[in-house]
């Protein structure tokens, strides 16, 4: 195949996100090509204000892709996405869709999507997030109608004074996996690893050995699913997890 013939996905990350270009290459393989565009830095600018202006310049940060034709493009930022209701951030993507004129989906709405088709009504949060920001995931899940049954947190480490340090980059997959299986899962609830900057791809397809049934899906892997579904991939290259969701969904 061609590869400039192959559908055109634009992402665009927070500035210090080293996670969701490697995982979308990645999820999408031969059946796109990826291009990213970033929020701009903001030194000095407490996280909530920083999210509150990813909001804000979004519509700027996608013209970035400037005449570029893209078929479709994430927003791969689930944080800035709880800081709006789910019916503002769905309001959002459509206002920037028609603007654009080509589908643009969050993270978040990636994540609707499939809770949608895989008839998914509960979730167990893996979150990254220090926890003001962990309970805005949670409300802004509940406010979609879905059930949180359990919230598993999982710090990058802890400072030195033993505070727990939660910063989604330096998060490990040996401790996502030490955290999960500390935790009791509730049964019939599907597992969201949330934030497209925690690194998830290796949890995810170690889980799934382990449990052929349970719904298993991160920020990122969905806005992958959501991708595919929105540029008509029919390439057949799909990843493992990606052919999982497939399957669970039929």
């Amino acid at each position: 195949m061609d590869l400039f013939s192959l559908p055109r996905l634009g992402v665009v990350v927070p500035p210090e996100n080293p996670t969701a270009e490697p995982e979308f290459n990645h999820l999408v393989g031969a059946a796109m090509n990826v291009y990213t565009a970033r929020f701009p830095v903001t030194p000095g600018v407490a996280l909530r204000e920083m999210l509150e202006t990813y909001n804000r310049v979004l519509p700027d940060t996608l013209g970035d892709f400037g005449g570029m034709r893209l078929d479709a493009s994430v927003v791969a930022c689930s944080a800035s996405h709880y800081l709006l209701n789910p019916d503002g951030d769905r309001a959002l993507c459509e206002e920037l869709s028609e603007r654009v004129g080509h589908p643009v989906g969050s993270s978040t709405q990636a994540i609707l999507a499939v809770c949608e088709v895989l008839g998914v009504t509960r979730l167990t949060l893996v979150s990254p997030y220090q926890p003001w920001l962990t309970d805005t995931s949670r409300a802004f899940w509940e406010r979609a109608g879905l059930k949180v049954d359990d919230v598993v947190l999982v710090p990058a480490a802890r400072n030195p004074d033993g505070s727990e340090n939660f910063d989604p980059y330096q998060v490990t997959t040996g401790e996502i996996m030490r955290r999960i299986r500390e935790r009791r899962l509730a049964e019939a609830s599907a597992l969201l690893f949330t934030g497209t900057g925690m690194g998830t791809l290796a949890a995810l397809t170690e889980l799934a050995g382990e449990d052929s049934d349970r719904p298993l899906f991160s920020s990122n892997l969905a806005s992958a699913w959501w991708a595919r579904r929105a540029v008509g991939d029919d390439t057949g290259a799909v990843h493992p997890l990606l052919r999982r969701l497939d399957e669970q969904a039929a």
